[in-house]
């Protein structure tokens, strides 16, 4: 590909204007173009005139790097320069570089402005009553969030600072894979929407309409959109502190449970440890569910130590006392090609009563391997999905895999041991072997 033209847009990341920051975007391709101006925040025209870049992204798809010369490992190159603020991406088409780029520039300078930087979504409640929700791509963060009963703040990157919250971005940039105009209708009516960017989808050849079930492409399958594109949107892009914290998994084992609370100890543990699982044909070469850890939800993308971040997150969590939850919406019955996905409707309402304060009182029983609270009762919910052992048809097979993940977690989690209190390396699963005896 060549053109003789090229593209810009001055944008602003950052809804908080304290913490704003002013990037240009010079790109090769006007979807490209388009796409950024989808996902970051678009300046008043009276600031046009004005406007002077903190940093600038210039991205070249038809360039390829040279490994021999230029030291990469392919012709596909992300190259970030803190000190001159300058970002270039060469041989990718794929937009979400872009994006992700300009997050990684946020997460080394928010925390000397006193803000912890989060790859999360977050939504807020009529009282104000802000809930984060921490996740990998592909977890849920997005679906979750776009809850019609609050309003969103935004779906994928945020800064905490003292007493509030802020969105990075002004778009949204979401999973389009088997997305369902049933149990997302607002997402599913971006895909319709002039203006949206899709990547990755495939279409009927007949008709034109699109495919969001084909994985002919990748899994990852995209829908970039403006915020405003979902109704219950907050244009502010500014919320309170949160009164809840969610971490998501996707666990394609089929083990974690679907909800549980965790202490302030294994809260640090977890989001150190940033569990998901990536599935059979999203990546070349996974042939069946890889168990993924990527510290803090997003380890790259932080230029920083993740000990740095998660030290600012546990003094946020003790300063205003807000609880946190581990949300899998993976897998149930059994893992990826045997049982099913959770049943979104039935996550909703998990999420819901955890946030809405439902659960403050309910019964809560510790699991065995996973050393978490589960409750024993959660509303719109039936009881037995809620202990994941229970809806597997072969029980040894789900104490096996059990034990497996867990010996994965602690495997993991030993190059951050050093780093932690004892409390908190205790804080992980329960590793045993075959006989049943802790390791």
């Amino acid at each position: 590909m060549s053109s003789d033209l090229l593209y810009a847009q001055d944008m602003y990341i950052g809804a908080h204007e304290k913490h704003r920051r002013s990037l240009r975007v010079y790109t090769e391709t006007a979807w490209a173009s388009i796409f950024a101006r989808n996902l970051f925040r678009r300046p008043a025209r009276a600031d046009l005139a004005s406007f002077v870049p903190n940093f600038t992204i210039i991205d070249v798809p038809s360039f390829q790097a040279d490994p021999e010369t230029d030291g990469t490992r392919s012709g596909t190159a992300i190259l970030l320069h803190l000190k001159r603020m300058e970002i270039i991406i060469v041989g990718t088409m794929y937009a979400g570089e872009i994006k992700k780029s300009a997050f990684t520039v946020m997460n080394y300078l928010m925390p000397d402005e006193g803000v912890l930087p989060m790859h999360s979504s977050i939504n807020v409640g009529k009282d104000g009553d802000a809930c984060i929700f921490f996740g990998l791509s592909g977890t849920g963060k997005t679906t979750l969030s776009a809850d019609p009963l609050r309003s969103l703040i935004g779906d994928d990157e945020h800064g905490w600072g003292d007493g509030y919250t802020f969105n990075f971005e002004g778009g949204c940039y979401a999973k389009t894979i088997r997305l369902s105009s049933m149990y997302e209708p607002d997402i599913f009516a971006t895909t319709k929407r002039f203006g949206t960017i899709l990547e990755n989808t495939d279409m009927f050849p007949e008709t034109r309409e699109l495919d969001l079930d084909s994985e002919k492409y990748t899994e990852n399958t995209r829908a970039a959109y403006p915020l405003h594109f979902i109704g219950n949107a907050d244009p502010t892009g500014v919320a309170p502190g949160p009164k809840h914290v969610v971490f998501l998994t996707a666990d394609a084992f089929g083990v974690l449970p679907p909800i549980s609370k965790l202490t302030r100890e294994q809260a640090a543990y977890h989001f150190i440890s940033g569990y998901t699982a990536k599935l059979a044909g999203t990546e070349i070469g996974v042939m069946e569910p890889s168990a993924t850890f990527s510290a803090c939800f997003g380890q790259p993308f932080l230029p920083r130590h993740p000990g740095e971040y998660a030290h600012m997150l546990m003094d946020r969590l003790d300063t205003f006392d807000v609880p946190v939850w581990l949300i899998n919406t993976g897998w149930t019955g059994g893992a990826y090609g045997t049982g099913h996905r959770m049943n979104i409707t039935h996550t909703r309402n998990m999420a819901r009563a955890a946030i809405n304060g439902e659960l403050e009182d309910a019964e809560f029983v510790m699991d065995p391997v996973f050393n978490v609270a589960i409750p024993t009762h959660v509303p719109g919910v039936p009881d037995e999905v809620l202990f994941p052992r229970n809806t597997w048809p072969d029980k040894d097979a789900y104490d096996k895999t059990a034990r497996k993940i867990a010996a994965m977690f602690h495997a993991n989690f030993a190059k951050y041991a050093a780093g932690v209190s004892e409390a908190v390396r205790n804080a992980g699963p329960i590793v045993v072997d075959a006989s049943g005896a802790e390791g």
